[in-house]
Formats: structure tokens, C-alpha cells, sequence
């Protein structure tokens, strides 16, 4: 019995520092406990508090993509091209020669329209000429008319003295005074004298009709003239207009850039023949790019037109941050504006959040110092707080 003492001794103490080992793993577990709860409420009321202050006065997404108003360069004219000064990524600025298209028959279709000009105002200053004659053909008919009145004055002295020398010797031939032959001669001389009165008038007449086209004939060549210079004449303002189209077209055997930016999509090699109003190669304006942000219509309910906005790009990452503000929202749905917009009228129609393009203006200064392309992803963060 005395040795069994001990024994039953350390038995209990072995199981007494197990007990206080677990009490101690307890506590230390409770401790832990307590504390993520703390920190769970600590990071909830950090949170709450963060969305009260912040988080709820913006709206973010990340289906954003760069976007730009691409210009297209198009010939005005069709001609074969026979120099190209520019390759895809290659940077130009704006007037800068693109292509080189033969100029042969422009300049063959200039001196035409020159040779044209000539000769509208040849023809002006021959019509202005002509007045001048014709004027003078006028006057001319004029003293046609006063020959044929003096004419018709002889012509009539001569009737009347046919008339009266008839009479007399009519009346004296009853009596035998005078002869049968005289009394015929007479008669003749008088039928003559009428008849040289009756070619005396029709000669007045023709010399007045003479005159009156004479005159009609100044009348339309004045109008032709009247009122005008040789540089204001009609014909030569439309022989200058052709002139001018010439030129244009000889100008636009040129073909320079619109704007500054990228050469992007070239379809035009040397010895081409390019046609007009075809696209031969796209040049897009790296330094006003913008963002187009695909929101959730619910998400918009705040937003308005000048809350600044910011933009990080997946290209640079969170390093480089863009500032912005909206500009402009779409007209419409993403999905309406497709290509084959999507058709709800059926009987297993689902409602389905819609997105709307809003679209992003970035400051040209972030833009120059870290340059986007168009179609890169992007992050966008509207600030609601601020208008």
C-alpha cells in the first residue's frame, strides 16, 4: 500500500497539467476569436464607413475600351498612284504627303479649261465689238430711210404732174386740140408715174423694216453685253469655273493627312489605280482618344454629364492613372445597336441588365505623356460626388 501511493500521484498530476494545458489552448483560442471578431467588425464599420463617405458616390467597370474618331483618306480623283510616302504605324502630322497620284490628265484638263477661258472671253469682247457695228448699220438704215422718203417725194412730184398733164389733155381731145397719140402718151406717163409712186413707198417701207431689224439685231447683241465686263460676262465666269474645277483636281493628285495621327490599314501600293471615294488607308488620332464605358443602366441613375472620371489602362496597370469627365452617352443600348440586335419578343423572354456606352474625355497632357491605342481595355471610376 505504500508504494501504490505515489503512482496514483502522478496519475493525477499528469492529468491535472493536461486539463490546464487545455484550458490554456481554450483560452488562447478564445482570445483568438475575440479578436478576428473584432477585427471582422472593425473591417465592417471600416467598410461601411468607407462606403457611406466614398463608395457609394462611385459607379466603376471594367468593360471600357479606348476608342477614337478615325479619319479615312480618300482619293477625290481616280488616277494611278505613283509614289506612297507613308507604312502602317508610321506617325504623320497633319498636311503631311500621303500618296502621289499621276497628274497627266489633270494638267491636260487644265490647259483645256485655260484654252476655254481664252476663248469665252475672245467671244465677249467680239460681241462687245459687234454692238459697235451694229450701231452703226443703224444709223446707216437711217439715212436709208430719209434716201427712200426723198424718193417717195420725186415719185409723188412726178404722179401729180402725170395726173394733171392726162386731165389737161383728156379735157382737150373732144374738141381736137389735142391728139389721140398725145392723149396716150399721157395716159402711159401717168400709169409710169403711179407706178414709180407705188415702188417709191414699198422702198420706204423695206428701208424702215430694214432698220427695225437693224435695230432688233442691237437690241439682242446689247443684251448680251449689257451690264457685264469681259470678267463678269456669263461664259467666262463658267469657263472660270471649269478652270478652278481643274485646278482642284490637279491639286488633289496630292493627297495629304486630315489630321495628326497613325497611318493604320494601308491598301494602296505604287502603280495602283486607286478610284474615287475608295478608302486607301486610315489614320487614327492618338492624341484624342477616348473611353468608351459600358455601365449597367442601374449604375446610371447619378451619373450626368462633367463628373470627372478616371481611367486606368491595362497596358500601363495601376501605375498610370488618367483623368477624365463624361462627355457624352450613347444613344443607345449596346445591344440594340448591334449588328443583329437581340429579339425579345419571344415566350421565354428573360430581362437582361443592359449596358450603356458612356462615353470618356482624357486629358491630351496624360494622353502625350503615356499614349493609348484604340481597342486597349481600360478601368473606368465615375466620381458622383462631384459635378
Amino acid at each position: 500500500m505504500a508504494d501504490a501511493a505515489p503512482e496514483f500521484t502522478a496519475d493525477t498530476a499528469s492529468t491535472d497539467a493536461g486539463s490546464a494545458d487545455k484550458s490554456a489552448r481554450m483560452e488562447q483560442r478564445k482570445k483568438w476569436l475575440v479578436r478576428l471578431g473584432l477585427a471582422v467588425l472593425v473591417i465592417g464599420a471600416i467598410y461601411a464607413l468607407w462606403y457611406l463617405l466614398i463608395g457609394r458616390n462611385h459607379v466603376s467597370t471594367d468593360n471600357a475600351y479606348v476608342n477614337a474618331e478615325i479619319a479615312q483618306v480618300t482619293p477625290l480623283i481616280s488616277a494611278q498612284a505613283v509614289e506612297v510616302r507613308v507604312t502602317d504605324t508610321q506617325a504623320v502630322k497633319r498636311g503631311d504627303i500621303l500618296v502621289r497620284l499621276d497628274p497627266t490628265n489633270a494638267r491636260i484638263a487644265v490647259a483645256q479649261a485655260e484654252a476655254d477661258l481664252a476663248e469665252a472671253r475672245r467671244r465677249f469682247r467680239q460681241t462687245a465689238a459687234t454692238s459697235t457695228s451694229l450701231s452703226a448699220q443703224v444709223r446707216a438704215r437711217g439715212a436709208d430711210i430719209a434716201q427712200a422718203n426723198a424718193q417717195l417725194a420725186a415719185a409723188q412730184a412726178d404722179y401729180e404732174k402725170a395726173r394733171v398733164d392726162l386731165q389737161r389733155r383728156e379735157a382737150l381731145s373732144p374738141e381736137g386740140a389735142v391728139s389721140g397719140e398725145e392723149v396716150t402718151s399721157a395716159r402711159k406717163a401717168f400709169a409710169a408715174a403711179r407706178a414709180g409712186l407705188e415702188q417709191a413707198r414699198a422702198g420706204v417701207a423695206t428701208a424702215r423694216a430694214t432698220q427695225g431689224a437693224a435695230e432688233g439685231q442691237l437690241a439682242a447683241n446689247d443684251a448680251l453685253v449689257s451690264g457685264s465686263t469681259i470678267e463678269t460676262d456669263p461664259a467666262v465666269l463658267a469657263a472660270k469655273a471649269k478652270l478652278e474645277n481643274a485646278r482642284l483636281d490637279l491639286g488633289r493628285t496630292i493627297i495629304r493627312a486630315p489630321i495628326d495621327g497613325v497611318v493604320t490599314r494601308r491598301q494602296v501600293q505604287v502603280g495602283q489605280r486607286v478610284a474615287q471615294g475608295n478608302p486607301i488607308m486610315s489614320i487614327v488620332p492618338l492624341a484624342q482618344v477616348y473611353v468608351d464605358a459600358n455601365f449597367k443602366e442601374r449604375q446610371l441613375r447619378q451619373v450626368r454629364v462633367g463628373m470627372p472620371a478616371t481611367v486606368v489602362a491595362d497596358i500601363y496597370g495601376g501605375d498610370v492613372v488618367y483623368h477624365g469627365k463624361v462627355v457624352g452617352f450613347s444613344g443607345g443600348t449596346g445591344s440594340s445597336l448591334a449588328l443583329i440586335p437581340a429579339q425579345n419578343a419571344t415566350g421565354n423572354w428573360i430581362k437582361v441588365v443592359q449596358r450603356l456606352p458612356v462615353r470618356i474625355a482624357l486629358d491630351p497632357r496624360e494622353l502625350a505623356a503615356h499614349p493609348l491605342r484604340v481597342g486597349l481595355s481600360t478601368e473606368v471610376e465615375i466620381d458622383l460626388s462631384r459635378h
